[in-house]
C-alpha cells in the first residue's frame, strides 16, 4: 500500500477514491482496479471512546480536527437582545409583604386544651378536695416522666423514674394529711429510694444519676406538694385558686405586653423570647389581680397584701420560667413534651406554678394564718 495515498492528489490515470473522476478520456475498468491504490485508513478504536467521538465528529465536519481546540471557542449564531427598556417603563421592584407577629404556637389548640384543664381543675377543687390531690398527684408523675425522660434522651442521664414516681405521690398525699412535716419526711425517704434503686445497675454513672435523681424530686413533686398544702386550710380551694389566677394573669400579662410592645431582652442567652417590657407586665397584671382578689376573696386580706402578693408572684413565675428555660437549653431541646397540642408538656405548664407555689403558701400564712 501506498502510505503517501491518504489526502494526496491522484495521480495521472488513476482515478480518485473519494469520487474524483479518471486522468485520461479513456477508461480502462479492469486496469483501473489492478492500478487502484488503496487509501491508508487511521486506526480507530472500534467502538465509543473520545477517539472514536472525535473523529466521527471530523468526518461529519461538526468538530474539531485536533484533540486541543476547544469547541466552545466556536463562533456561535448572534443571539438578539431585547432592547433595555426606558427608566419610565420600568416596573418596580415588588417588595416582600411585612411579616405579622407570631405567637409561635397554635393559639387555637393552646385555648382549647387551657379550658379543658382549667375546667377539670375547678370541678376537681370545689367539689371533693381528695379528687384535686389526686389530680396534683398525676400531674406530678406525668411532669416526673417528661423530666427523666429528657435526660435519659439527651445527656444520657438515668435517674430512677419508679422510685421517683411512687415517692412524689406519696409526698404530694403525705402533705395533704399530714401537712408541712409529712412532706419532708416523704421527701428524705423518696431520696434514699433512689440511692437504693439505683444500686441496682453498673456504678458508671451512679452519681450523676442519683444527683439529677434527687433535683427531680425536688423540683417537681416536693414544689407541688405546697399546693396541697394550701388546700389543708378551711378555705383552702379558695387560696389554691388565688394561686393558680395569680399564676396565670402573671403569665397572661407577660405574653401581651411583651409581645406587643417588647423591645429589650430580658435574659437573651436564657429565653431569647422574654423582654423586660414582658416583665413589668406581669408584675402590673398580678399587682391588680392580687389586690382584687386578695381583698373579695381571701377572708382578712387586704389590697396591700394583694399588691405585696402579686409582685411576688410576677417574680417567682418568670424565675420559675427562666428556670426551666436554662434546662431545656441545656438539654437542647424547645418543649419538655408533646403531651398537650400548643402548650408542649405537662412541665411547660408547671414551669412558673412550681416555684411560685412555696411563695403563695407562705406569704398566705403570713397574712392571713395557716387558717
Amino acid at each position: 500500500m501506498n502510505d503517501s495515498s491518504w489526502g494526496a492528489p491522484p495521480q495521472a490515470g488513476q482515478a480518485g477514491y473519494w469520487g474524483g473522476a479518471p486522468a485520461g478520456p479513456a477508461y480502462d475498468a479492469p486496469q483501473a482496479q489492478q492500478t487502484r491504490p488503496m487509501p491508508i485508513v487511521p486506526d480507530v478504536p472500534a467502538h465509543g471512546g473520545d477517539q472514536d467521538d472525535d473523529w466521527r465528529a471530523t468526518a461529519a465536519g461538526g468538530g474539531p480536527l485536533f484533540r486541543d481546540e476547544n469547541p466552545s471557542a466556536q463562533p456561535q449564531a448572534a443571539v438578539p437582545q431585547k432592547p433595555e427598556p426606558m427608566a419610565d417603563e420600568r416596573q418596580p421592584t415588588p417588595q416582600p409583604a411585612p411579616q405579622k407577629k407570631s405567637a409561635g404556637r397554635d393559639l387555637g389548640a393552646a385555648i382549647g386544651v387551657g379550658v379543658g384543664l382549667g375546667a377539670v381543675i375547678v370541678a376537681s377543687l370545689f367539689i371533693v378536695k381528695a379528687v384535686f390531690v389526686g389530680v396534683i398527684a398525676v400531674a406530678v408523675v406525668v411532669g416526673l416522666w417528661e423530666l427523666t425522660s429528657r435526660l435519659q434522651e439527651r445527656k444520657e442521664i438515668k435517674a430512677p423514674l419508679v422510685p421517683l414516681a411512687v415517692g412524689g405521690a406519696a409526698m404530694v398525699v403525705a402533705g395533704y394529711v399530714r401537712g408541712p412535716e409529712g412532706a419532708w419526711v416523704a421527701m428524705a425517704l423518696t431520696a434514699l429510694a433512689v440511692l437504693v434503686w439505683r444500686m441496682t445497675e453498673p456504678p458508671e454513672g451512679y452519681l450523676k444519676d442519683v444527683t439529677a435523681g434527687v433535683f427531680a424530686a425536688f423540683y417537681v413533686p416536693f414544689l407541688a406538694t405546697f399546693v396541697a398544702l394550701m388546700l389543708t386550710a378551711e378555705d383552702g380551694h379558695r387560696r389554691v385558686m388565688v394561686f393558680l389566677v395569680l399564676t396565670v394573669v402573671s403569665d397572661t400579662g407577660a405574653y401581651a405586653v411583651g409581645w406587643r410592645f417588647g423591645k429589650r431582652k430580658l435574659a437573651p442567652r436564657i429565653s431569647p423570647g422574654k423582654t423586660r417590657e414582658g416583665l413589668l407586665g406581669a408584675v402590673a397584671f398580678a399587682m391588680v389581680a392580687g389586690a382584687l382578689l386578695m381583698q373579695y376573696v381571701i377572708a382578712d386580706g387586704t389590697w396591700w397584701q394583694g399588691l405585696l402578693l402579686g409582685l411576688a408572684v410576677a417574680a417567682s413565675a418568670t424565675l420559675g420560667d427562666l428556670g426551666e428555660s436554662m434546662i431545656k437549653r441545656d438539654l437542647g431541646i424547645k418543649d419538655m413534651g408533646t403531651l398537650l397540642p400548643g402548650h408542649g408538656g405537662i412541665m411547660d405548664r408547671l414551669d412558673s406554678l412550681l416555684p411560685t407555689a412555696p411563695v403563695v403558701w407562705s406569704l398566705l400564712v403570713l397574712f392571713v394564718g395557716s387558717g
